[in-house]
């Protein structure tokens, strides 16, 4: 792994914002290289609340997506909300359908079925709604290039209001309104909002047509900021101020749903990794192993006995995923090992029977073992299904694009990607992509890189120094967890393997024999001859808190480890 350390520069500026706030110089590095310069930004930063979300009026499309179901309620039209089976989605759904239903009797929801439906607005979902008189559909994380549907929708005389955060094609859909801050018309001061958060834009601006208290909008942030922290959008801005505000709601007043998962976690306070690593996947497993409408249920009951019975049934989903996750790997791994081509700079890999649920998550699990873009393949009625997981830097989308000749659609973003083909089209994509891939790919990705905001020597690490780190957070893209680079630190002689099979290390580790700090690093059983007769060594590392009984202790969390150099 390469350690990339960020250059120190604008020290007078550090320097200045150290001594305005009353910090050391390396939180006041921190602070500056994630945009936050004086002490005006600072307070924002570190205090969000409502007055500094933006007014959901600025969003091209609000007031004619507000009078559009204002209508409705006055011609007692039924309102289908619908949404994508993934967090993003189903959180979307829950948040509107819930919030108007405190307001206005006919409302239903609608998730399209992963297998049969697939990603986004359907026919299916249209032809639903017809057959049930519904005459306005309000498409949540999806829509915004559902051109056609939404014309076979009109067609049926059904109206249709999209509140999407996918880039736009250069032709939107004929809806009644297109809320979308990415479309080029749009003013709207934020751009990286996620799906839900869009949602609840909308039902900001509904409240206040409804003259309803402002309050009323502050039980959905929960929903908002598990979204946030299971699509991956910037935490900055408005998303920051969002995700702080959700999590608050969660730690105080949990909906059952949510309590339901975290009710044995038994953390005293929550964070968006932990909503990340204990919700998100358990409600993605929903969609992934039976339908997306069982998660949108759970995160709408009020009653706790219902919660726990759904939330025992959904545990049973990931239960399942996890063991499919795991077999499917395997597979996988045996497979790309048989395959001569090794040197190869992608990983393409097929198998019929491959549960189309999991293929997504596989395909990240490869990239773990053989770090280069990897697409994983199943069969999914007449054609093959596809998952694209990419590296750090290397933007798989545009490698997808540049091969569409041979596909059915595609879809996704840089990271992550969808795609469809004929069979008979599978070795001509495999090596068109392989082509593109290996002519494109910067060497200097090939190789995990792991990039160091600032060195940090142990006794630096005080109590005031850790309360200021955690108030950095809710932690993401834009601001990711610091990470800190120490060296010339050795282990006390408690260094040991642990987990089930014996991968992780855990341990004491001292500087200059001076403060001890416990750390744990996963997937680095090979470095425990490293840490051997107190061998010095330089270390990459999160600082993070272990809750163990009732106990929370300070932990490092090693990214990496390499002999000390002199």
């Amino acid at each position: 792994m390469n350690w990339i350390e960020t250059p120190l520069r604008d020290l007078e500026r550090i320097k200045e914002l150290s001594e305005s706030l009353g910090i050391s110089k390396v939180l006041s590095r921190l602070l500056i290289q994630r945009g936050v310069s004086d002490f005006n930004a600072a307070k924002t930063f570190f205090r969000p609340e409502m007055s500094q979300l933006h007014s959901p009026h600025l969003m091209k499309d609000m007031e004619l997506a507000v009078a559009r179901i204002i209508l409705a309620m006055e011609r007692e039209e039924a309102i289908l909300v619908y949404g994508d089976y993934d967090v993003d989605g189903t959180t979307a759904v829950a948040l509107v359908a819930d919030f108007l239903q405190q307001y206005y009797h006919k409302v239903a929801t609608y998730i399209p079925d992963r297998y049969s439906e697939g990603y986004g607005v359907s026919y299916q979902g249209i032809d639903f709604a017809s057959e049930n008189d519904i005459g306005l559909i309000i498409a949540l994380d999806c829509g915004v290039k559902a051109i056609d549907k939404v014309a076979y929708a009109k067609e049926k005389g059904i109206d249709f209001i999209i509140c999407d955060h996918h880039t736009p094609g250069a032709v939107l859909p004929d809806a009644v309104a297109v809320l979308d801050p990415k479309r080029l018309d749009c003013n709207y001061p934020y751009k990286e909002l996620c799906g839900c958060g869009i949602g609840f834009k909308l039902i900001q601006a509904i409240s206040m047509a409804l003259e309803a208290p402002k309050e009323v909008v502050y039980p959905y942030l929960d929903l908002v900021a598990t979204a946030i922290g299971a699509d991956i959008v910037p935490l900055n801005g408005e998303n920051r101020t969002l995700a702080y505000l959700g999590l608050a709601q969660i730690n105080s007043h949990p909906r059952p749903g949510f309590k339901a998962f975290l009710e044995t976690f038994k953390k005293p306070v929550v964070t968006l990794t932990d909503l990340n690593f204990t919700v998100s996947p358990r409600i993605n497993a929903a969609g992934r192993m039976v339908h997306g409408a069982h998660a949108v249920a759970l995160l709408q009951t009020k009653d706790m006995a219902q919660a726990k019975q759904m939330a025992a049934a959904i545990e049973d989903n990931n239960t399942e995923r996890r063991s499919l996750d795991q077999h499917i790997t395997e597979n996988a791994l045996k497979q790309i090992a048989g395959d001569l081509e090794t040197t190869n700079a992608s990983t393409v890999v097929y198998q019929p029977d491959w549960h189309k649920g999991v293929i997504g998550i596989v395909a990240s699990r490869l990239i773990e073992t053989h770090y280069r873009p990897t697409l994983v393949f199943t069969k999914s009625g007449h054609v093959l299904a596809g998952s694209a997981r990419s590296i750090k830097g290397y933007d798989v989308y545009k490698a997808i694009e540049a091969c569409s000749e041979h596909l059915i659609q595609f879809g996704g973003h840089m990271y992550a990607a969808g795609l469809t083909l004929d069979p008979e089209k599978y070795e001509d994509f495999k090596n068109a992509f392989e082509s593109y891939v290996s002519s494109t790919l910067d060497p200097d990705l090939k190789t995990p890189q792991i990039s160091i905001d600032s060195p940090l020597s142990f006794s630096e690490i005080s109590p005031k120094f850790i309360r200021i780190l955690k108030q950095m957070a809710p932690f993401g893209p834009e601001n990711p967890i610091p990470v800190f680079k120490a060296t010339g630190v050795y282990d006390t002689g408690y260094a040991k393997l642990i987990g089930a099979d014996q991968t992780h290390l855990k341990g004491t580790l001292t500087q200059d024999g001076g403060v001890k700090i416990n750390f744990v690093a996963f997937k680095k059983a090979d470095a425990l001859a490293l840490l051997s007769h107190q061998k010095k060594v330089d270390i990459v590392f999160n600082i993070s808190e272990n809750f163990w009984q009732g106990q929370t202790t300070l932990q490092l969390q090693l990214l990496d480890i390499k002999p000390h150099q002199t």
